[in-house]
């Protein structure tokens, strides 16, 4: 039996989720971003996860250098309540205050259709739940 990151081909020393490294591939592949140039991935702000109030950022970019996406996973980030929902909120509130705009994606989406959403996102278009998608 394979598991979900076998069948869609991620690298067995890849670090993040499936759906991350799915949007990884769709930058670095469709979307012609570079890591270190065009974003970095995994980004630790305010202190990382370690600080209160410090976050780590899936992509945060420099091309364009306002923007910023974040992968929504189901479990984690829908299926666990309010609380971790109200925290994504706050997530996108203080990066709004550092002038960047957090678009999330989720994870029903990278699967359904990575590079479209990817497009979305880096087009300023946030087709999430918290944003009021589906």
């Amino acid at each position: 039996m394979t598991t979900q990151a076998e069948q869609l081909g991620v690298p067995s020393d890849w670090t993040g989720s499936v759906p991350e490294y799915l949007v990884y591939v769709s930058l670095t592949t469709k979307q012609n971003k570079q890591e270190g140039i065009d974003f970095t991935y995994q980004s630790p702000l305010m202190g990382g996860r370690l600080n209160k109030g410090g976050v780590v950022i899936d992509f945060l970019f420099t091309d364009p250098p306002d923007l910023a996406i974040n992968v929504q996973g189901e479990y984690y980030h829908y299926g666990l309540g309010a609380t971790f929902m109200q925290n994504d909120i706050i997530i996108r509130a203080q990066m709004a205050s550092e002038g960047i705009t957090l678009i999330f994606i989720d994870e029903s989406d990278i699967l359904e259709d990575v590079d479209y959403y990817v497009r979305q996102a880096l087009n300023y278009r946030d087709h999430s739940q918290l944003a009021g998608g589906r």
